[in-house]
């Protein structure tokens, strides 16, 4: 007798309806969650179960404890008796429910918690068989009380595939269909009621005064105008009480029931963005009539209130508290000195976690910035408008090598040129100004003009340990780009100033840049004593980043080596700090290189599946040299497949992006794939232009290991056009060049080697293969132009 016709379930009945058992279950929510549809739903289900049934009690009209008897009176038809002696209503009231197994549904009772309470125990002792079911924005903390929090309704993720298994969306979109019969979810607007959804909190009453605007406006325009939510659903709903017709009606509600310092404490709570822990409530939300010592417990009287989140140690508003209490901070004239206090309560906070990310507690630091992010956005704002210049630069230097970390590069531009809008100290200005030229050398999205006039500032300058920083992030911003011996300087200044400073983290990080260009350049001794030195020193210093960087160049030199194992083993190892730390761009690279392993050991369709997946997460995340590095191994993985047309596809989507931003080693090499495809195919001409192309870029790099592909690609190119004479030299050449630096080719990585040396041996006779490397020539040179370098070809293929 009490089912609500026509409701979306909201998902929680059946949990709640075990919970009657209890004697006094409590549903206890905000304004508008749904606590009274959700209970009239679990009342219906017991009423068959209890002899004498489940009645309601409504009390949103009541304001004292004889209201609340006269109501309960009222509805279990309680008459007077004229001819019994004169008892008590609260006497009566026992006898009535005395011997009598039934369910009370006693709604609405947040603005009259202690009378209720009282009655509630009160009959409780009196009906051993009696159930009491409450619905309240706060506890009534009575004996034997389960209070149950009815959260809003689960909400779509953005970008969610299918919205419509959302609660929310499945309201919302009930609820438009009834203003607007023909009203569908469809691909075109799915994405804007989903939003509708999250703007308010996936709060039933909100969604439904929201879908009745449905009738004058398209759901894209309803959610583009919810910044003003309190206007657009000023629209009175029917059949519900008035405290419930509007938005703020029905926040006005649970307003109106708040202590005054409860208020205080509420409306600054609307200053952090996203929630904040206690700490920083205290720091915010303390001043002006409210002691510190005093907001945990009014907090605690907000999150029984409902009025308040707490989960994880945070405490939040709902986005539509939020924006009310926003509203009465502004009235109150508190605004200022509270967002003041907000502003200095985080720049103490990321002045404090800045060190932390570089050493044992990273993980948990880097949790706890992440979880301030929001907040972080919003003090950095406020310094700006407050023009506080030295506090934004502050703040936004602090919060740097977070934003590296997490690889959002373009966020730390942003927010860096917004501190240095602002003026400020010149040494602040100087180390912003270098964070920045790093994150746009990370970008790769304009050209770099700003790293070196941010260098010679600090070159004029007396500030070593800046001047270093400064130095080593230029370098890490340029590695494998532009000028390879360039960068290995910048480094190596930093790494000696490091030193000098007995910066060990400093030397490390600048350890581990070197030897990534020193990779870059061909130079794998040097990598591998530099890598090495850097993990010995990141592992004791506890920094799982550095140690990730380290394990990157020494996984490569231990693919370049042919011992997979090896390579293997440091990438997963790798991919398993990137995972644990939430590094999802390192996580990218590591992937791809698994994929390179998976490749290079005979497992294509698991190097395909790999380099999908680093391709997909380099995507997610903006991360353009993640997303270059594990599209090239995608074509190479369709290369060894036969699929010819798509390995090209996958190479030219990134041959004019290295060369815009002078990745020449990255053109070299995609250059020599894209020779080899064309040499497969049978065309002599392209596969040499592409080679040749591929040498002059490989020349550039100064990597031999680069030159000796491409020798291998134009051997290949020659021989297909009949000049088989030609081709050997190239071999002898490429080898030679391999083996000057100790790195020969693996046997993993030979079949175009192999494939060419047997087109040469066929098409020679052995005097001319001898003749082709008779020659004696100075072993260092790495072109043929230079005159070929004596080396057997094998005499077959392995």
């Amino acid at each position: 007798m009490l089912r609500l016709e026509g409701s979306v379930g909201l998902g929680s009945e059946k949990r709640i309806t075990g919970r009657t058992r209890f004697r006094t279950p409590l549903l206890r929510a905000g304004a508008g969650v749904g606590k009274t549809r959700l209970a009239l739903e679990v009342a219906a289900r017991r009423a068959g179960d209890l002899p004498d049934g489940a009645w309601l009690v409504e009390l949103a009209a009541a304001r004292t404890g004889a209201d609340i008897r006269e109501a309960v009176a009222a509805v279990l038809e309680l008459r007077d008796d004229v001819h019994a002696a004169a008892r008590s209503l609260a006497a009566r009231l026992t006898d009535a429910v005395a011997g009598r197994h039934m369910l009370l549904l006693l709604d609405n009772c947040e603005h009259v918690v202690e009378p209720v309470a009282e009655l509630a125990a009160l009959l409780l002792r009196a009906a051993p068989g009696l159930r009491i079911l409450a619905t309240s924005q706060e506890p009534l903390a009575v004996t034997g009380e389960h209070s149950w929090p009815v959260p809003p309704l689960d909400l779509p993720e953005p970008g969610a595939d299918r919205p419509e298994e959302s609660n929310a969306v499945r309201l919302f979109v009930a609820r438009a269909v009834a203003a607007v019969p023909g009203f569908a979810l469809e691909p075109d607007n799915a994405e804007a009621v989903a939003a509708i959804c999250r703007c308010l909190d996936g709060i039933p009453l909100a969604l439904e005064m929201a879908a009745a605007r449905v009738r004058v406006m398209h759901v894209g325009e309803l959610a583009d105008r919810l910044d003003d939510r309190f206007r657009v659903l000023a629209a009175d709903l029917r059949g519900v009480p008035a405290r419930q017709r509007t938005l703020r009606a029905m926040i006005d509600w649970s307003w109106g029931l708040l202590t005054e310092n409860e208020q205080v404490v509420l409306r600054r709570l609307a200053v952090p963005a996203d929630g904040c822990d206690l700490p920083a409530a205290e720091a915010v939300c303390a001043g002006e009539g409210v002691r510190t010592e005093e907001v945990l417990g009014l907090l605690g009287r907000l999150v029984d209130r409902s009025l308040v989140v707490h989960r994880s140690g945070r405490y939040r508003l709902l986005e539509s508290v939020a924006a009310y209490c926003l509203e009465r901070l502004v009235e109150s004239g508190d605004e200022q000195r509270v967002r003041d206090r907000h502003l200095t309560c985080y720049v103490d906070f990321v002045e404090h976690a800045d060190p932390r990310l570089r050493g044992h507690q990273q993980r948990l630091w880097l949790d706890r910035m992440d979880a301030e992010a929001a907040n972080l956005r919003a003090a950095l704002g406020h310094a700006v408008r407050r023009d506080g210049a030295d506090t934004a630069l502050r703040l936004a230097n602090a919060t740097a090598w977070f934003w590296f970390l997490r690889g959002r590069f373009a966020e730390a531009r942003r927010s860096l040129d917004l501190a240095l809008s602002a003026g400020g100290d010149p040494g602040l200005r100087t180390s912003a100004r270098a964070w920045r030229a790093g994150m746009a050398l990370l970008l790769l999205d304009a050209p770099d003009t700003e790293s070196q006039p941010v260098l010679r500032l600090y070159e004029m300058g007396d500030d070593p340990a800046g001047r270093a920083r400064a130095r080593w992030f230029v370098a890490l911003g340029k590695a494998g780009f532009g000028d390879a011996e360039a960068t290995f300087d910048l480094a190596d200044q930093a790494h000696a100033e490091f030193r000098t400073l007995d910066d060990r983290w400093g030397t490390a990080a600048a350890l581990s840049v070197r030897a990534e260009v020193a990779l870059y350049q061909g130079k794998p001794d040097r990598a591998r004593a530099d890598a090495e030195h850097a993990a010995t020193l990141f592992r004791e210093l506890g920094d799982s980043w550095g140690e990730l960087q380290a394990n990157v160049t020494l996984g490569d030199l231990s693919e370049f080596a042919g011992d997979y194992d090896a390579a293997g083993h440091l990438r997963r190892e790798g991919l398993r700090l990137a995972e644990q730390l939430k590094l999802w761009n390192e996580a990218s690279k590591m992937l791809a290189r698994l994929g390179r392993t998976a490749l290079l050991t005979g497992d294509l369709d698991r190097a395909e599946i790999l380099h999908r997946r680093a391709k997909d997460l380099a995507a997610a995340h903006a991360y353009q040299r993640g997303e270059e590095f594990a599209e090239v191994g995608l074509a190479l993985v369709a290369r060894r497949q036969g699929r010819l047309d798509d390995a090209e596809t996958h190479l030219r989507a990134w041959l004019d992006w290295c060369r815009r931003w002078d990745g020449d080693l990255g053109v070299a090499f995609i250059l020599a794939e894209l020779g080899f495809i064309a040499e497969q195919r049978g065309d002599a001409d392209a596969a040499l232009t592409l080679h040749e192309e591929g040498l002059d870029y490989a020349r550039r790099t100064g990597n031999r290991r680069a030159l000796a592909r491409a020798f291998e690609g134009l051997a290949g190119a020659h021989a297909l056009a009949g000049d088989h004479r030609a081709a050997a030299r190239l071999l002898a050449t490429a080898a030679a060049t391999r083996e000057a630096v100790g790195i020969p080719l693996p046997a993993a990585e030979r079949g175009d080697v192999d494939r060419i040396t047997t087109a040469v041996r066929q098409a020679l006779n052995p005097a001319a293969l001898d003749d082709a490397f008779g020659q004696d020539v100075d072993p260092t040179r790495t072109s043929e132009e230079d005159g070929p370098i004596p080396c057997p070809i094998p005499a077959k293929a392995p």
